[in-house]
């Protein structure tokens, strides 16, 4: 990360060393939220430190091992014509997305399903996965994608497509059912090494059962709208503009390097 990128990460984030910590398991059993709304804003580091400031006397930061930040990988799965991305990219009804996680710090990695359920709710499940086998799919790994999606043989059709990092911050609001994460230093790389990346911004995420979050209004007040990303989707479309990517064109334009 380059000097001016650190200067602004440290200055989003330099509130959460304020806030109360929590623990993995104790932020469960506040906002374990594998049903969820989510709701993505791109921010600068102000608009992060303002927003945290703001709501300090009732979010906790996930801590451990004493570190409140954390590294990311992510690798994404799709057919060779893209389902995954065209059903994101055309809003269809029945859309999915397939990854591996990894928490680069604990060396862990989890196979995740991700589907669109009702009223715009996402489904997400997962189980553990081979830490240095996180970029491909094994036998025992596409069984649990063909059962999650009820589509026998689709996971044998599945290859790596785009590799995403960060480093992320979580919060839970201690009075809300609500997960806030912040992402920062958000790069992409595609299956040609092509790479591309956010210029000095944060993805705040907040997670919620459905209803707005006290996150969101705050946000909303301060005439900040929810912005359309997706890690995936709109990585792959910063990387090949020749896929379709009206629906996150603003969002191309005004961030991506």
């Amino acid at each position: 990360m380059s000097a001016d990128r650190t200067t602004a990460v440290a200055t989003g984030l330099e509130q959460v060393a304020r806030l109360s910590p929590i623990s993995l398991s104790d932020l469960n059993d506040a906002a374990v939220l594998q049903e969820r709304v989510d709701r993505k804003y791109i921010l600068t580091g102000p608009q992060v430190a303002d927003l945290i400031e703001r709501l300090a006397h009732r979010l906790a930061a996930l801590e451990i091992d004493g570190r409140r930040s954390f590294g990311y990988e992510s690798t994404y799965f799709d057919t060779v014509d893209l389902q995954s991305f065209h059903a994101a990219a055309f809003k269809r009804r029945h859309r999915y997305k397939v990854r591996t996680r990894t928490y680069l710090d604990s060396a862990t990695t989890m196979l995740e399903v991700k589907t669109r359920g009702s009223r715009k709710m996402t489904v997400k499940r997962r189980q553990p996965h081979e830490f240095e086998n996180r970029t491909a799919l094994d036998r025992d790994a596409e069984a649990f994608i063909d059962s999650m999606l009820t589509s026998p043989g689709l996971a044998q059709t599945l290859s790596p497509t785009l590799t995403t990092g960060y480093q992320r911050t979580t919060l839970v609001d201690l009075d809300d059912v609500a997960r806030i994460t912040i992402d920062a230093d958000l790069r992409f790389v595609d299956w040609d090494r092509r790479s591309s990346g956010l210029i000095d911004r944060f993805v705040l995420e907040t997670k919620s059962t459905g209803s707005p979050s006290v996150t969101d209004r705050d946000l909303w007040g301060s005439g900040i709208r929810p912005d359309k990303i997706s890690k995936y989707a709109t990585g792959l479309a910063a990387l090949h503009p020749e896929l379709p990517s009206n629906k996150w064109r603003r969002t191309l334009q005004r961030h991506f390097i």
